[in-house]
């Protein structure tokens, strides 16, 4: 998988139900053949900025998560990959410059919605003409950057 279809498989998993976080980890997994669900569930919090919060969005978490699932220690005197806080690092400043023109990374500057009022969501799910089409923008441009970050990735030096 390329890191274009990446995105489009990112958006059309956000559309059919997944949060930001979920949809962008998943299309990593996948890239790395590894299956992982119990992190796909484990992101459910990250949906509408952390937990609803309107703070930084979840595809952020969502793509470090994918991260560190490649490179990241399974045991306490385990090491990192080498490269992990570099790519990671790589990934924030991709972040950063996709949501640069929202005027910030929270899902309260991307999405604009009040989680906690249910008219404002309802309106953000079914209205055309809402800011989800943004927030779809965003789950596939971070998506195609972690693709990116991704196949940097050496499968041998892990």
């Amino acid at each position: 998988m390329n890191p274009e279809e990446m995105s489009d498989k990112a958006q059309k998993l956000f559309v059919e139900g997944f949060h930001c976080s979920q949809a962008v980890f998943t299309v990593g997994a996948e890239l790395v053949e590894i299956e992982a669900p119990q992190v796909v569930s484990a992101l459910a919090p990250f949906g509408g900025g952390l937990a609803s919060t309107g703070g930084i969005c979840g595809s952020l978490p969502g793509a470090l998560a994918a991260l560190g699932l490649v490179m990241g220690k399974k045991e306490p005197r385990a090491r990192d990959h080498k490269m992990i806080w570099r790519l990671s690092y790589s990934m924030v400043r991709a972040f950063d410059e996709i949501t640069s023109g929202y005027g910030g990374p929270d899902c309260s500057d991307i999405a604009r919605v009040d989680w906690k009022d249910r008219d404002q969501v309802i309106a953000f799910r079914k209205d055309p003409a809402s800011r989800r089409k943004e927030c779809l923008k965003v789950i596939g441009e971070t998506a195609a950057a972690l693709g990116r970050i991704l196949q940097k990735l050496d499968p041998d030096a892990t």
